[in-house]
């Protein structure tokens, strides 16, 4: 069987037994993207651990949040999030998703992430704060 170069050169998949524990990056995502939609961090900041389509939705979401901000006179602020439970589950090998219940002000939300294992390292391919 022969490789072509794009098959080569394109993200190669990792098994979950070659990957770290997904929880830690879970918690950090979902805190980064809260603070990204309260306006207190950039969204480039989590470029790294998003695929492309997670990260124009996150940066879209982040610009209308900015917007309703602006439309009602508030300033950006970091928030106190805390993260109540964490959920997961592995469809297939190589594939986390996990549902994270965050408590913040006047709130609690649910974030779901779909993490996939490409080139030896965890990355959300869908990211989405309910």
């Amino acid at each position: 069987m022969t490789t072509t170069l794009t098959e080569y050169f394109a993200p190669q998949p990792t098994s979950t037994s070659a990957l770290p524990d997904p929880v830690p990056l879970l918690r950090s995502l979902t805190n980064g993207a809260l603070e990204v939609l309260a306006g207190s961090r950039k969204v480039d900041q989590l470029a790294r651990w998003l695929s492309e389509d997670a990260f124009r939705a996150l940066a879209t979401r982040a610009n209308l949040s900015a917007r309703a901000r602006s439309a009602r006179g508030i300033a950006p602020a970091r928030s106190s999030f805390q993260i109540l439970s964490i959920r997961t589950s592995e469809p297939v090998d190589g594939v986390i998703e996990a549902v994270v219940i965050v408590a913040g002000p006047g709130r609690t939300r649910a974030v779901a992430v779909r993490l996939e294992g490409l080139d030896g390292r965890w990355r959300a391919s869908s990211f989405a704060v309910l």
